[in-house]
């Protein structure tokens, strides 16, 4: 018995790290900055590494959703999940990806239900995650329900992070910074 435990956890571990090394980002350099740079598919873990954490932490810290727009989101997150493209290496997606993600947990939002693309300067994956996702700026929120696009926060929000996420999951009218 004990052996069929110990077999049992060693492929639940197997599998585990298979599916993290899927998922990991592959880390480059800027060529601009000469900095370090991820690219490709990822998680939050990664961008709360060094060099990375700096950012992130301040920026995840110092961002104060505000309480009745989360209670009221609460209602409407049936369904939905969420593909982030980001860069690393922009200003924008440093300051908004992790006040994003303090929405997220501030709403116990699923984050298995959040896809994290981390793209180069022009805006590419080597696996063209981007394909057919008309990226043309970072970061990009795009939030689907049951699988169909309903919008997107691009760049920067138009009034909050949850303000805007709350027009867009409960369906009413909303334009991103991008649109006429």
């Amino acid at each position: 018995m004990m052996k069929k435990i110990i077999t049992l956890a060693a492929l639940t571990l197997t599998i585990i790290h298979c599916e993290a090394q899927q998922n990991k980002a592959t880390q480059t350099t800027d060529e601009k900055t000469n900095t370090p740079m991820l690219v490709g598919n990822s998680f939050k873990a990664e961008i709360q590494q060094a060099p990375y954490a700096t950012w992130f932490s301040a920026n995840h810290d110092s961002y104060k959703p505000n309480p009745a727009t989360i209670a009221e989101l609460k209602k409407h997150l049936d369904g939905i999940s969420i593909t982030i493209f980001m860069g690393t290496w922009c200003e924008d997606s440093q300051h908004q990806v992790p006040g994003f993600y303090q929405v997220l947990e501030q709403l116990k939002f699923d984050e298995k239900q959040v896809s994290l693309i981390i793209v180069d300067r022009t805006k590419t994956t080597p696996d063209h995650l981007e394909k057919d996702k008309n990226i043309t700026n970072v970061p990009t929120f795009i939030f689907y329900k049951n699988g169909k696009e309903l919008h997107r926060i691009v760049e920067s929000p138009v009034e909050s992070l949850e303000k805007d996420m709350l027009k867009i999951v409960s369906g009413k009218p909303y334009k991103h910074t991008y649109e006429n």
